[in-house]
């Protein structure tokens, strides 16, 4: 009988190990590999509120695995509530029935990941569960889209010569930082995608409204950004915010300052919802917002520069 019993939980526990791996392969078709993180927004008091989300924990995090016990409390800010760039409170609440999975007018319902999935009238996170339904703090249903403009330069000495690291041996890359103001972390000046924009002039609104705040030198940062980006990232994002029926993903894209002498120049002053701003050096102790810190690994590993 004791055989018996050995033998039957050996086979459950291999049968549950079974399913994690099936879930983390899914996973790694949906999500670049080495940039999906999905921690930050489960398992903690939802931002600028006092609703504790429901527990979810890493086994049952896709809607493929039977998770009876789940009920999320479901959460909206009430400031969301008649905004311009907000949907309704429900979706059935706006003037026409939103086109999800598709550009709906000027908004972009479209994920990175291919189509969601709508279960009772509302989209569902593509990546899993967040212990919360509702939009929180985000104004759309379904994706929300932003675009990080990842700025970088060498480091360089007082005489302008590209500082190596002492141990890779390889030049040090520095990005623009700015310390948001809602949650005080480290991040890309990074920014919404307002309805009809092309992620280009977004990449450069924010940058120049976070990290510059003036427009003295709009020529110039007019003239950097018009040489294009390295496209590095674009899906979803590990935001704290997000919910079970709304979610951030962004497009990310690099533009560096090879010689120093255009944005690399330049006298960063915080603004818009920044706090503070500056040139960081980028290593694998880098703190950042979400998942930032994985996006911008993946631009050093495009520069060869340290780690």
């Amino acid at each position: 009988m004791k055989i018996i019993l050995f033998i039957s939980v050996v086979l459950l526990i291999c049968l549950q190990y079974s399913l994690i791996l099936a879930n983390k392969k899914m996973l790694a078709a949906i999500v670049k590999p080495g940039l999906f993180r999905h921690i930050m927004c489960r398992n903690n008091v939802y931002p600028r509120s006092s609703v504790q989300r429901f527990p979810v924990p890493d086994a049952v995090v896709f809607w493929t695995v039977n998770y009876e016990e789940y009920c999320p409390p479901c959460y909206t800010a009430a400031h969301i509530g008649g905004q311009s760039w907000a949907d309704a409170p429900l979706p059935n609440e706006q003037t026409s029935e939103p086109h999800w999975n598709h550009n709906d007018g000027l908004v972009n319902r479209v994920s990175f990941h291919g189509d969601y999935q709508i279960k009772d009238g509302l989209p569902q996170n593509p990546i899993g569960r967040t212990g919360l339904c509702g939009r929180g703090l985000l104004g759309r249903w379904g994706p929300n889209h932003a675009a990080d403009p990842i700025v970088t330069r060498w480091k360089r000495n007082e005489n302008g010569e590209i500082v190596r690291h002492k141990d890779s041996g390889k030049n040090i890359l520095q990005m623009v930082a700015i310390q948001r103001s809602d949650n005080k972390l480290w991040a890309i000046p990074g920014g919404m995608v307002d309805p009809g924009e092309n992620v280009s002039v977004t990449l450069k609104r924010e940058f120049t409204e976070e990290a510059l705040n003036f427009d003295d030198k709009g020529h110039m940062v007019e003239e950097f950004f018009k040489q294009g980006g390295v496209h590095v990232y674009s899906g979803y994002v590990d935001d704290f915010r997000n919910t079970d029926n709304a979610w951030m993903e962004t497009t990310a894209l690099n533009f560096h300052d090879e010689d120093g002498t255009k944005v690399g120049q330049l006298q960063l002053e915080a603004g818009d919802d920044a706090t503070n701003v500056r040139w960081t050096d980028i290593n694998a102790n880098l703190k950042l917002h979400a998942n930032h810190a994985d996006i911008v690994g993946e631009v050093v590993a495009k520069r060869n520069a340290h780690w």
